[in-house]
């Protein structure tokens, strides 16, 4: 292993999570880019994620074993041969199949609790697969306003006015406490974090990191109804 390898538990959940991320992101707001360069007339191509939260789709590694586990080979193969949201999904699959095992082969001399941890950090991002699909449903959802979980929180409503959602009982707000930790993130599908704005569109209902979407809370206050890049983009197509 190369000595700038992660090591530590958290180093190298730090480079899952930036992978993961550049991979969620080639498949959702950059899955039309993604799809063209995806030809089934070129090579066996593959889909990598890369450290710094890049995403390419480039040939596989030339040299044999690999410096690390490489991804599914030839997915280009498939791409015409399948309903296209199928195609995505099995894409998405063997890119949760991919991170796993690029984590694991970092994290080989990590002792058994360690290992344990490193998981369990994991698990608590959604898969590839689940934000691909939508599968992973938010019965409640951070504030658009502060992004923070307060039992007077407010949330914009479909016309683009806040309405108040106060928390009655301790339980009710302990509850939606809870909930809130299952909301991930549109763009890069990081958990959500009541010290992170967040913001939700008013069209498809998913929620974004204002930094993913570059919206901060003094713009967002302007907006009286917004639409995610996602919508936006399939307004413009």
């Amino acid at each position: 292993m190369a000595s700038s390898s992660p090591r530590t538990v958290e180093e190298i959940f730090k480079d899952y999570n930036a992978r993961h991320s550049a991979l969620v992101r080639a498949l959702t707001y950059d899955v039309d880019d993604f799809y063209s360069q995806c030809d089934p007339d070129k090579e066996n191509l593959c889909l990598y994620g890369h450290p710094n939260e890049a995403w390419e789709v480039a040939l596989p590694a030339e040299e044999v074993p690999p410096e690390l586990p490489e991804p599914a080979l030839g997915i280009n193969f498939a791409r015409d041969g399948m309903n296209r949201k199928d195609w995505l999904s099995l894409v998405a699959v063997h890119s949760d199949c991919w991170l796993l095992s690029v984590a694991f082969y970092f994290g080989a001399q990590l002792n058994r609790n360690e290992r344990k941890r490193l998981f369990s950090m994991i698990n608590d991002l959604p898969t590839i697969f689940e934000v691909v699909t939508g599968r992973k449903q938010v019965k409640d959802k951070p504030t658009v306003e502060s992004g923070s979980k307060s039992r007077n929180s407010t949330k914009r409503s479909l016309d683009g006015q806040p309405r108040n959602n106060p928390k009655i009982a301790d339980n009710s707000y302990k509850e939606d406490e809870e909930e809130q930790g299952d909301t991930f993130c549109g763009i890069c599908g990081g958990g959500y974090n009541s010290d992170e704005f967040w913001i939700g569109c008013d069209n498809c209902e998913r929620w974004y990191h204002g930094k993913c979407v570059k919206i901060t809370p003094a713009k967002a206050e302007m907006i009286k109804f917004y639409n995610c890049p996602l919508c936006q983009k399939k307004v413009r197509q």
